[in-house]
């Protein structure tokens, strides 16, 4: 039986549910913007083994992440554990790391990037069910005509995090 590891961490766009594999490969950051519990149902019927609670196993992430919010990180340097993110899912977020720090590329600049220019909506697809919320940055995915879109229910959250990127970035 597969164990994981999960911890919490705040933010200033909310807790992060963080899951780790065995190896302590990061498998899921999800931020919740509900109730924990929930977060945690959620993750255990996607995550199929045992999970345990354990904050220290979040400290490198949790570091990097809060250096992300400060602005003095502009990369993550994690191994990620991409069982949940599979096929042209896994190639549309691979490309999605592509973007530059403090910019944005549309849905179907990131199609082409992953090398199926007409999946647009495959990619808004894979944006929307990421596993790796924040670490790998689909907030910088925006609408052809520029236009944010919804980000999980929470633009605000995209917002922050696009503002935050372009002030730190200068610009």
């Amino acid at each position: 039986m597969t164990r994981f590891t999960t911890a919490w961490h705040p933010t200033p766009v909310g807790d992060v549910l963080l899951a780790f594999a065995d190896g302590g490969d990061l498998v899921a950051l999800h931020v919740e913007h509900d109730e924990r519990t929930h977060a945690i149902e959620q993750m255990a019927r996607r995550l199929p083994g045992a999970l345990e609670h354990d904050d220290d196993a979040a400290e490198a992430v949790a570091a990097q992440l809060d250096e992300y919010f400060t602005g003095a990180r502009r990369t993550f340097d994690l191994r990620l554990d991409w069982r949940l993110a599979r096929g042209f899912t896994r190639t549309a977020l691979e490309a999605v790391c592509e973007i530059p720090y403090g910019e944005t590329a549309a849905y179907g600049e990131v199609a082409m990037l992953a090398g199926n220019p007409r999946a647009a909506r495959a990619v808004g697809t894979a944006c929307r069910t990421t596993p790796f919320s924040i670490v790998v940055p689909v907030h910088r995915v925006v609408r052809a005509d520029g236009s944010l879109g919804e980000y999980g229910a929470h633009p605000e959250v995209k917002s922050h995090l696009l503002d935050l990127e372009r002030e730190a970035a200068g610009g």
